[in-house]
């Protein structure tokens, strides 16, 4: 996937190394000078200008982009870039400090596709939502073990089936498992799996995209591509500045 951060601060560029990892596209959009260069020492593509720009946005490559997250610490900025990017189909990620009322959070909520407290989050948060869908990264454990949280869809190979019927590739273990809009617990080797429950795993990054084939239904492309293929495998003005 395609994505656009702006803001190469703490949270933009630690979102930007996190989905790079996994094989996703990421390109910075900074006008700090320092920043730019540290995003650029680490082989990032950086984009020099103004976030809240639509020529910048469209510079970095809004036009193809599957989602924009606007990480500065400049609501405004963060805002504009949102809208701009809304324009051109993208999934927005707006960051906004704890430190706003709820008001403003519940205003500028209802504007976009999702409002992250990055101080909460941290960049898994922040890659979380950008991403979106039916998987959420947790945890990662080690350089090649992460722990996910997995919904069953109705394409799910395992859909109904029962826990103790579930066969797990080898490097993947299964750690909580929850009813949907259930609580998470110690699995239950009865209970059924449905569409909509949700199950906590343990694997190895060689092995994640089996565990989404099996538990979301994904293609073999489809799963490579979204969990591994990085293996083969979110204060300041304008664009991004220090957060």
């Amino acid at each position: 996937m395609r994505f656009v951060i702006i803001g190469a601060g703490r949270v933009g560029l630690r979102t930007a190394r996190v989905l790079r990892e996994e094989g996703h596209d990421v390109t910075l959009i900074e006008r700090d000078e320092p920043k730019v260069r540290r995003a650029r020492n680490e082989d990032f593509r950086v984009v020099e200008g103004d976030g809240s720009r639509e020529d910048v946005l469209e510079e970095a490559g809004v036009t193809d982009a599957d989602a924009v997250g606007a990480l500065t610490g400049d609501l405004n900025v963060n805002f504009t870039a949102c809208m701009i990017a809304d324009h051109y189909g993208c999934r927005t990620i707006m960051r906004i400090d704890e430190a706003y009322r709820e008001g403003i959070y519940r205003k500028y909520a209802e504007a976009v596709d999702e409002v992250i407290y990055p101080e909460r989050l941290g960049a898994i948060g922040a890659k979380n939502a950008l991403l979106g869908g039916t998987i959420r990264a947790i945890a990662d454990i080690a350089p090649h073990l992460q722990v996910v949280e997995l919904m069953i869809t109705d394409d799910a190979p395992v859909n109904g089936y029962t826990i103790s019927e579930l066969e797990l590739p080898a490097d993947a273990r299964l750690l909580a498992f929850g009813k949907r809009d259930g609580e998470l617990a110690i699995p239950d080797e009865d209970e059924s799996l449905e569409e909509g429950d949700r199950l906590v795993v343990l694997a190895d990054f060689d092995v994640l995209s089996e565990v989404r084939q099996l538990l979301v239904g994904e293609s073999e492309r489809e799963a490579a591509a979204n969990a591994n293929a990085g293996t083969d495998s979110v204060s300041g003005s304008g664009s991004g500045g220090a957060n």
